[in-house]
Formats: C-alpha cells, structure tokens, sequence
C-alpha cells in the first residue's frame, strides 16, 4: 500500500487522513455490513420482445436495490465490484463526511475491478436520495448503474406504503440493444436523449396499490440527460418535498420540473374505485407520455390527505445573508476544446466545456486546485451565471444550499443540493460551508460532466 503522504499526494484532497481515521479503506472486515452492493453485468429485459445484453446493476441478477436508512443512525455498506473496470459509488444529496462521498482521486481511490470498499456514514437528513457510480460515468449510469435511497424519518409520517419510483431512460435500438451511448453534437448541446422510457426498470409499468389509501410516491430522476416535466393524474396528489426538503405547504402534483439528479415526494391518496387509474405523465412538446401507472386494487381503506403528519424540516444551516461572502461561477464553453487527458475513469475524447473558463481535466490524481476555497461556518452566496442556450443541473457534493433568486424567473425559498440552471439565467444561491473537504461541483447532464463542465469547491476546517 501507498504511504500516506503518497496517498494524499495522489488523491490531492485536504481530508484525505480523514479517510484513514474512518476506515473506510479496502479491507477486510471482522463484522458484516449492514447493506452489501455487487457491481456486476448482466442480461436483462426491458422491452418486451428482447433481453438487452451488457447492462450494468448494483445487484447480479436485476435492477438496482432500493437501500433504505433511518435518520441519524449510522450504517455501512460493502461495495465489491465484479465489473472488469474501475468504479466508485456516490451518495448523491448525502451531507456526509468527504472521504464517503465516492469520487474518484479527489475523496478516495478507485474501486478496480475484484476489490471491494466499505462505505460508512450516518445520514443526517431525511428523505428521497440515490446512488451512481462516479467513474466511467456515462457508461455506467446509461446501463443501469442508478439506485434510489431512503432515509426514513425519525417518526412515521403515517403513510400506508412508501413507493421509490426510479425514473430514467435507456438508449436502445428497436432490437433492444444498446445504441450509442451519446452523440458528440447533441453532447456539445443539449445532451443525448434515451429512446426508451423507464421506471423502475420496466416500460409503461401498471403498478397496483390499496384502494382509498395514502402513498408516498419517490420520484427519483436517475437519466443522465433528460429535463422534464411530470404531473399525476387521478386521485388526489399533493407535492410534499424537493430534493430531500419538504416543502412550506404541500402544493398540487402538478407542473413538477425535474432534471437529472433532482427527486420529488408526493402523497398520493389512491381512488377508492379499480376503475380509476392514476397516471404518472411526463410532458413533451411532442406528445404527452403516460411513464407508469397505478391500480387501485380491493376494498377502499378510506383514508384522507389530511391524517398526514407534516414532514419535520432537515437539520441544515440557515446562511448569514447579511454577511455573506459572493463568489460566482461562470458555466459556459471550453475555451481550447483540447481532448481530455486519459484516465482509469474513462473519458468521451471531448472537451466542450467550462466552470470559470476551465474545463475539467478529467478523473486523474491530480492534484489540482479547486475552483474556490471556502471557511468552516462561514456563509457564503453562489452566483450561477449560465452563459449558454443549454439548461445545466448543477450539483454540489456535501453541502445543501438554498434558492435565493434568479434573473429570469421566481425562485421558492427551497434548500436542495441540485439546482437546474436554465438557459442564459444567472441564479443566487446560499450555503453555509459546514462540511470540511473537497467537494465536486458540476452539472449533472453526464455528458456536460465530462466533457468538462465540473470542478470542485474546498471548505478548509
């Protein structure tokens, strides 16, 4: 093994001893794991008519797992990857401490292919996250390699099911096998659509709850590019939480616009009739697309909205704004365009694009200098400046800010750790830097990601 002065060196991150104090290394481990993930490929069905080869899973034999924890109760998880290259896992949205977070070099080493790396942290936060590899991204993720997390809150909200839906697209061929993954051009735009539409793994799934009861719907979009707007339809639904935050006062399931990376929770109460089908809709200037539906099934439990327990609010810092700090962040091209370095992460040979007209090098050791550097518990306000036609989802790794305003359009008061910044808008968000390390800052269309438009921010302790 590396000594540690090596081992910093290569990782080039300022918590990188943290990472030995914790334990987290590759080892081997006297008791067991509470959760266990098993990178691996397989065969599976997605279109009726076709097995579609060479997907990826956090399971050998199906879809992604859903991982559920409780609020504040530590837990471990064994990742063992029988993949034949490198890879990580991400908590996306978990303010967890930084040599957990699962990037490449900058918190910990890559996960190669027969070794294994054990995860441990206590969520602070509840509500609807999920998991991705942070290596070889695009790859991955377009084969399967998305899972939805829940983090339950302390006290029971009194929903009679609570149902993760994982929301994503596949690139496929009418074979059912794997087209291009992306296409250069659409990679320098917009981003490269999928072809088939899923949700949990399955197209047009008809998924049967109780009649007259209350459900959590998790909506979790897991895609890699698309941006898209969702409504429910049937029943009574209410939207109750964004990105992991409840909201002030639930509003209508109505109009929900959500980009990579962001998730969504509605309580749904479930029509008392079989005959009355609720409809998960996502809505395109082409033709509206009903992506899952739900069945009421059996006698009506007659439940109503209103027995719900209010979702108590996440333990996150409210920023100073009176003395806050402002840095701003400019996302736009690449100013050389130079082919990135190679790496054990893999790359798309392309560079289009830039934060403060540098564009990420790529998943290499480094080190290399973040993008800013920010004091522990001092508060600052991100100033998003998209210069560009194109909508980025930008996601920040192990910290949760808060919406403040944007020149284009009314922002809600929503803490998040994701927010879309739509085209040629410039958006004022907050944080409080409560979270020591080297935290990834990018956009979370996977092509923008890499093809540069990604860096990150350092809070020194």
């Amino acid at each position: 093994m590396l000594d540690l002065s090596r081992r910093e060196f290569l990782l080039g991150s300022a918590g990188t001893a943290a990472a030995f104090a914790i334990g987290g290394v590759a080892a081997s481990h006297a008791a067991a794991a509470d959760h266990a993930l098993t990178l691996a490929s397989l065969d599976h069905r997605i279109m009726p008519d076709a097995i579609t080869k060479n997907m990826m899973s956090f399971s050998p034999d199906g879809p992604p797992p859903v991982l559920r924890f409780k609020q504040g109760q530590k837990t471990s998880i064994d990742v063992t990857n029988n993949l034949d290259e490198a890879s990580v896992v991400h908590w996306h949205g978990f303010r967890i401490a930084n040599a957990m977070d699962g990037v490449p070099y900058l918190t910990q080493y890559p996960i190669e292919a027969g070794q294994s790396f054990r995860y441990e942290f206590t969520p602070p936060d509840a509500g609807t996250y999920w998991y991705h590899p942070h290596c070889n991204t695009l790859e991955q993720m377009a084969r399967g390699l998305t899972g939805v997390m829940v983090v339950e809150e302390e006290e029971d909200p009194g929903f009679d099911r609570d149902l993760p839906l994982n929301i994503r697209d596949f690139r496929l061929g009418g074979d059912g096998q794997f087209i291009s993954l992306f296409k250069p051009r659409s990679a320098a735009r917009s981003g490269t659509l999928g072809t088939v539409s899923t949700v949990n793994w399955e197209m047009d799934p008809v998924l049967e709850l109780e009649a007259g009861s209350l459900v959590r719907l998790r909506l979790a979009v897991t895609d890699v590019t698309r941006v898209g707007t969702y409504d429910i339809t049937g029943g009574e639904a209410q939207l109750i939480a964004l990105d992991s935050n409840p909201l002030p006062e639930p509003l209508p399931a109505t109009d929900i616009l959500l980009s990579p990376g962001q998730r969504a929770d509605v309580a749904l109460r479930v029509p008392d009739s079989e005959e009355e089908i609720v409809n998960l809709v996502l809505k395109r200037s082409n033709g509206n697309r009903v992506v899952a539906r739900f069945r009421p099934k059996g006698p009506s439990a007659r439940r109503d909205l209103r027995e719900l327990k209010p979702l108590p609010q996440n333990p996150v810092m409210l920023p100073d704004l009176k003395n806050a700090e402002v840095m701003e962040f400019v996302f736009g091209w690449s100013p050389e365009g130079d082919a990135p370095q190679s790496s054990l992460c893999g790359t798309l040979g392309y560079t289009f694009w830039s934060i403060n007209r540098k564009a990420w090098p790529g998943d290499l050791p480094g080190p290399f200098d973040p993008l800013a550097t920010m004091k522990m518990g001092k508060s600052y306000i991100l100033r998003l400046r998209n210069e560009t036609p194109n909508d980025h989802p930008i996601h920040l790794h192990g910290v949760s800010f808060q919406l403040l305003r944007s020149n284009k359009r009314k922002l809600p008061p929503l803490i998040t750790d994701t927010a879309l910044l739509q085209k040629e808008e410039t958006m004022d968000v907050a944080l409080v830097a409560d979270n020591p390390g080297d935290w990834a800052f990018h956009c979370h269309v996977i092509e923008h990601q890499k093809t540069g438009l990604a860096g990150f921010l350092r809070i020194e302790g």
